[in-house]
């Protein structure tokens, strides 16, 4: 189940995340508007701007699955200095290749592997706790507050673009 909760859920929301920024630069050429605008824009003065907010529902999805599976080492690094859609889009895409190197036996033992991170004081999370509590809450957060930029600066997103395509049966 934590591949399906991370690898596979994780690759969806990033793709969403790519459909919803490339809305919001067609939106912007409509409307003539310079895409900076946009790319700097944020919710309130204190948070991050939507190019903070697509970096770290990145990093936060790479990071958890290495974390999970024991592969800190593996994932890619980015230096954080994207400021146009096109080099967002490569980085979504850099970790949407990198989730995709992922099968489900790579979490074999991370129900319970101890989970670090240099915020928390040397305390830890069972890789279930991490899940559940930091790594899924984590992602999505960073998402919805890209999406919810987008929406408060007029881009035509809904609830279908964040949720993307579903699996109806019939």
């Amino acid at each position: 189940m934590f591949y399906d909760l991370t690898v596979v859920q994780f690759s969806k929301m990033l793709n969403n995340l790519s459909a919803i920024l490339a809305k919001g630069e067609d939106f912007a050429d409509v409307k003539k508007i310079e895409m900076s605008v946009l790319l700097n824009s944020r919710l309130a003065a204190d948070q991050f701007n939507l190019i903070r907010q697509v970096q770290i529902a990145c990093d936060t999805a790479k990071l958890s699955v290495a974390r999970l599976t024991g592969q800190q080492d593996s994932a890619p690094k980015h230096e954080d200095n994207e400021t146009t859609v096109a080099e967002l889009q490569t980085r979504i895409t850099s970790v949407i290749g990198y989730l995709a190197t992922f099968k489900a036996d790579d979490f074999v033992g991370a129900h319970t592997r101890k989970i670090t991170h240099h915020r928390w004081n040397d305390k830890y999370l069972t890789g279930h706790d991490f899940l559940l509590e930091h790594a899924i809450p984590n992602v999505h957060f960073h998402i919805t507050t890209a999406y919810s930029i987008l929406r408060h600066n007029g881009v035509e997103v809904g609830k279908k673009d964040y949720l993307g395509a579903m699996s109806f049966k019939s």
